[in-house]
């Protein structure tokens, strides 16, 4: 990518930068993100761990809004 190509792209307000990354995340196939982010055997089992953590008590999630308002508050 050409220099001043990015420069201007990293000028765009944060909501429109948010929805190009967004948007050229999409755009990969799952294949291609896989390859592109690696998991680890650690990692995996982690995920695995945390899954059946939910599965077993799906109740003991806390919803999105509530995490932004903890975040931002």
């Amino acid at each position: 990518m050409a220099p001043t190509v990015l420069a201007e792209l990293l000028g765009l307000p944060e909501a429109q930068r948010a929805d190009l990354a967004i948007a050229l995340w999409e755009s990969l196939s799952d294949v291609q993100r896989d390859q592109s982010l690696p998991i680890d055997a650690e990692l995996a089992a982690e995920l695995d761990r945390r899954l059946a953590a939910h599965t077993a008590d799906p109740g003991s999630a806390i919803p999105w809004s509530e995490v932004q308002r903890k975040l931002l508050g």
